[in-house]
């Protein structure tokens, strides 16, 4: 599974359903003016974006394992301090920020307590963590109609519907695992439309996420008849209204040792 696209394929692929997902996001961990934020696994920036817009540029920081998408995160906001790093190493002292926020990155996280647990850690006291993940495992995610469709052809595919968080409490159990205790839940529901077909389809040929992947590994035909059957599952005229949610968790820090934080920094 590869992120390493241009930051327009994944605009093109996620990028519509992550820009208002970002809003309800930010809404549900408490975000406002005079907070120091941390957005983890960044991506192209549909939520730093919304941190920005909330806090201020100079009270953002970004992070995310992809150098194509730091280096489109760093020219498009130049005055964000945009790093190259993985969840499970962030790059920060301990208690650097106010609130820790991962938009759709828990599931794609080698490790995801420890993740979690990194959040916490770079995190002040009395601190806002959140998370939240497409609801892959409840068919309420925004590729769940392409996954019904390869299962359909090929029963051997491997969706996105096993992946960390991806089911309706899941992210909760991941918080307590990695020490954040008092979690709250909550499901975030966002609307996308598409002009027809042909822009619904489009994207997955981008090579984007394990969809993208799931694509770009079929021959001609399989792909040509993997189109053919969602094309079956979806209006064929006029415009195409897909609707996704995401599971959200909240938690406030506690204490270093409450939560598993090591009392070094980073460099």
């Amino acid at each position: 599974m590869s992120f390493e696209v241009a930051a327009g394929a994944y605009e093109r692929f996620m990028g519509r359903f992550s820009v208002p997902l970002a809003a309800r996001f930010a809404d549900l961990a408490g975000v406002v003016a005079g907070l120091r934020v941390l957005d983890v696994g960044a991506g192209t920036g549909a939520l730093t974006n919304e941190l920005v817009g909330r806090v201020g540029a100079a009270a953002v920081a970004a992070v995310d394992p992809s150098e194509a998408f730091v280096a489109a995160a760093r020219a498009r906001f130049p005055d964000v301090d945009v790093r190259l790093g993985s969840a499970e190493h962030l790059p920060y002292p301990s208690e650097a920020f106010d609130c820790a926020l991962a938009q759709l990155v828990v599931h794609f996280m080698g490790d995801p307590v420890a993740g979690l647990r990194e959040m916490a850690r770079v995190t002040r006291a009395g601190g806002v963590v959140a998370a939240c993940v497409w609801d892959h495992a409840g068919g309420g995610g925004p590729v769940s109609l392409f996954w019904r469709a390869a299962l359909d052809l090929d029963p051997a595919a491997r969706d996105e519907s096993g992946l960390a968080g991806a089911r309706e409490g899941h992210l909760a159990e991941l918080f307590a695992a990695a020490g954040l205790a008092g979690v709250r839940s909550a499901g975030l529901t966002v609307g996308v439309t598409y002009a027809g077909f042909d822009a619904w389809w489009e994207p997955y040929t981008l090579g984007v996420g394990p969809a993208g992947d799931y694509v770009r590994g079929l021959d001609t035909a399989h792909r040509d008849a993997l189109r053919a059957h969602c094309a079956s599952l979806l209006p064929a005229h006029g415009p195409i209204d897909i609707t996704a949610t995401a599971w959200a968790a909240v938690a406030t820090t506690g204490p270093a040792e409450t939560t598993g934080r090591a009392p070094e920094s980073r460099p």
